[in-house]
């Protein structure tokens, strides 16, 4: 059956296709990262789900950071550009990237994005990514950093669930830990996941909304852009 009306060869098809995909987005992902580099922009892709606070993060982050650090963000959604004004009126740039039925931002997106801002040495390009905790995962942007954003409220299984995803991560934000006590959420538990699955990635455990954790969230950040900034100076 199979044989008669082509359906077996489906598979190959696919996998062909999608190579295709990502070996283009890759390609333009790294023509991102030299333009950025080259101006010394150092570049986060925030990813996570919807709710899980990451609008909300940036919020925190542009507040403590006006005057001190310049900020770029790239919004991505389905529809609407609720997000970019949330960051506008926050005190920092936003471009919107509405991906219709896409439920990732790819590089070409953030590649056409670019040619908006005025860009200069030392600033900080936050990238908020569609909410998903799949797809983000597989398309390199051209960024220097891949932040998980998390929350009590999604489980404590999620990285089981979702490996990729929090494989690919440099840094995982537990976010919203203020409603742990609230929830059926077991720390220990999803540490122990994290651990199990990316021992590498650095945690942090804040609450965005009413400051929690929030320093050390900014000297992650600081740490890691300082290096990057030594490393393409050297």
């Amino acid at each position: 059956m199979c044989d008669t009306c082509g359906c077996g060869d489906l598979a190959v098809r696919t996998i062909d296709v999608n190579e295709r995909l990502l070996a283009s987005n890759a390609a333009v992902a790294e023509h991102n990262r030299a333009h950025l580099d080259e101006r010394k922009v150092f570049a986060i892709n925030l990813m996570g789900t919807p709710g899980a606070g990451k609008t909300a993060l940036l919020e925190a982050t542009i507040a403590q950071w006006r005057g001190f650090r310049r900020i770029t963000v790239i919004e991505g959604d389905q529809a609407t550009d609720r997000d970019s004004a949330r960051i506008r009126a926050a005190g920092a740039t936003a471009r919107q990237v509405e991906t219709g039925l896409g439920c990732h931002l790819d590089a070409h997106q953030i590649h056409d994005a670019l040619h908006h801002f005025d860009l200069r040495d030392g600033d900080l390009l936050f990238i908020e990514n569609v909410g998903n905790l799949v797809c983000p995962a597989l398309f390199d942007l051209g960024e220097r950093l891949r932040v998980v954003v998390t929350s009590p409220t999604e489980g404590a299984d999620k990285p089981l669930k979702y490996p990729p995803m929090f494989r690919a991560a440099h840094v995982v934000v537990l976010n919203k830990c203020d409603l742990i006590p609230h929830v059926p959420f077991k720390l220990d538990e999803w540490t122990e996941y994290i651990r199990a699955i990316n021992p590498r990635a650095r945690v942090i455990k804040m609450s965005a909304p009413n400051g929690e954790g929030v320093g050390q969230w900014l000297g992650e950040i600081d740490n890691v852009r300082q290096s990057f900034l030594a490393g393409i100076s050297a």
